[in-house]
């Protein structure tokens, strides 16, 4: 059976200058920055999907791939509901043929990350061609926003050991998810609410959709940030979530 090596991160005190832990006992290389952590098993590349926090922090994600009609209504939303932090994973592909929109995101403050170029699945492609269409992903976006990219969510939530270890080759922390909302589905306004809202804890990264597949985001999101709020969570970006963290391992097949 294979197996797939992804992390939970428990919250630290931040620190003001960069600090590098070896524990060897564990087998686990863990370095610390301000703004960004790096995890490694030594020999193992892993993923984030969730972070063991004291805080009530949530990690608001959208990932969008195509389509121009669902972004600006979920921007409306979330700006309706002050929610200043959030991050977008977005294709390369569709960057380049909607850089308004993907300045509109810019301007708005939220966290940009890749969702590679092409939206297929990198678990059936060669390594070379995987790594060419993170960097094609990476150029794009850097052009268009002026900033590098530094998480990536493989296209489809779709990666095994070869993809991991791709993705650290380009510097990139491979970002999952432990909140699925099914929106892409569209299975029902009330299942995506009970979908974000039920058994979520502290340091969770929850999954939504801004492509137009996503028909029901926007008449959900707001009824979920509201709920959310009203049960003390706040909502941050996956760097605000990951600043300062130590990692436990968990393995799932």
């Amino acid at each position: 059976m294979n197996f797939i090596w992804i992390w939970r991160a428990k919250s630290l005190k931040r620190f003001m200058i960069i600090s590098i832990a070896a524990f060897f006992t564990a087998g686990i290389l863990y370095v610390e920055s301000p703004l960004l952590p790096v995890f490694s098993t030594g020999d193992k590349p892993v993923a984030i999907h969730r972070v063991e926090a004291e805080r009530p922090d949530l990690a608001l994600t959208f990932d969008i791939s195509w389509g121009e009609e669902q972004l600006e209504p979920i921007l409306a939303v979330l700006k309706e509901e002050k929610v200043e932090e959030a991050t977008f994973f977005v294709s390369g592909a569709w960057a380049e043929r909607h850089p308004d929109l993907l300045e509109k995101i810019d301007e708005a403050g939220y966290e940009i990350g890749s969702h590679g170029y092409r939206h297929e699945h990198y678990t059936l492609w060669e390594e070379e061609d995987v790594k060419k269409d993170i960097q094609r992903a990476h150029n794009a976006i850097s052009e268009l926003t002026e900033e590098q990219p530094k998480y990536l969510r493989p296209p489809n939530g779709s990666f095994d050991d070869r993809i991991l270890e791709v993705a650290e080759d380009l510097n990139y922390d491979v970002i999952h998810w432990s909140i699925h909302t099914h929106d892409w589905e569209n299975p029902g306004v009330d299942t995506i609410v009970a979908n974000a809202t039920t058994n979520v804890e502290n340091g969770d990264i929850m999954l939504f959709h801004a492509s137009d597949s996503a028909k029901q985001t926007v008449e959900a999101l707001p009824i979920v940030l509201e709920k959310l709020k009203k049960d003390g969570f706040s909502f941050v970006s996956i760097s605000h979530l990951l600043s300062g963290a130590s990692v436990d391992a968990k393995e799932i097949d």
